[in-house]
């Protein structure tokens, strides 16, 4: 690393996007990916929604909780 950097001819806020919206990936287990898999070509539905479900159900049970 150099000791000193010259921002002299930078641009502030050159990358900043204030509408920026960034999905973060998930990495499933092997045996949850499969099981997930299963249930959505069952159901006809994507992978997704159904995480998606489970999660609020989740959030749902632990704010009755509090």
């Amino acid at each position: 690393m150099k000791k000193e950097y010259d921002f002299s001819q930078g641009e502030r806020g050159k990358f900043y996007h204030p509408d920026l919206e960034l999905k973060l990936p998930v990495y499933l287990e092997k045996d949850i990916a499969e099981f997930l898999q299963e249930l959505s070509e069952r159901k006809g539905t994507d992978i997704e929604k159904i995480v998606n479900d489970w999660l609020r159900k989740d959030i749902h049970l632990v704010q009755s909780t509090k």
